[in-house]
């Protein structure tokens, strides 16, 4: 005798939001890893004169990667619907472009620079604010134009 269990099925946006989540925790993690971040030893809570670099790269400090694993958690807890999950991606998105502007606009040697970012995170900032929105966007739609749905409900009289 097998006992069936119920599966769940996923829309794109969710899994999109999922992905995007895990990429964050693990951006997070990594961001306390030494080696995997250069310059360890120059890790601070936060601010300019943090000169850890994630993968050589793009700054970090422990409050940026606290950053990246809360904003991992909020988008798995969004993930759980699809509404959830395409207002994480498209919301979220929007905070890394006002990331990207900020990133622009102050001065990297700054005390503004508290996260801290360079040249680098503003790029990224960029790539990622498009690609959520994009996702959030498309992959909603998608879920739409895929068909009804096992609870989608008929018109009058088809049963």
């Amino acid at each position: 005798m097998s006992t069936a269990s119920p599966t769940r099925t996923r829309t794109p946006v969710q899994v999109a939001a999922a992905v995007v989540a895990v990429v964050f925790l693990l951006v997070g993690v990594l961001g306390f890893v030494p080696g995997i971040t250069t310059d360890y030893d120059q890790l601070s809570f936060a601010g300019h004169d943090s000169m850890a670099m994630l993968l050589g790269v793009f700054m970090v400090s422990v409050l940026h990667n606290i950053v990246h694993l809360l904003f991992g958690v909020a988008g798995l807890a969004a993930a759980r619907t699809a509404r959830g999950a395409r207002l994480f991606l498209i919301v979220g998105g929007a905070v890394y472009l006002v990331l990207w502007l900020y990133g622009l606009l102050i001065d990297h040697g700054s005390d503004a620079n508290f996260v801290p970012v360079n040249t680098a995170d503003n790029w990224l900032h960029l790539g990622l604010g498009v690609g959520m929105i994009a996702l959030g966007l498309l992959t909603a739609r998608a879920g739409r134009t895929a068909g009804p749905g096992p609870h989608a409900t008929r018109g009058p009289g088809l049963g």
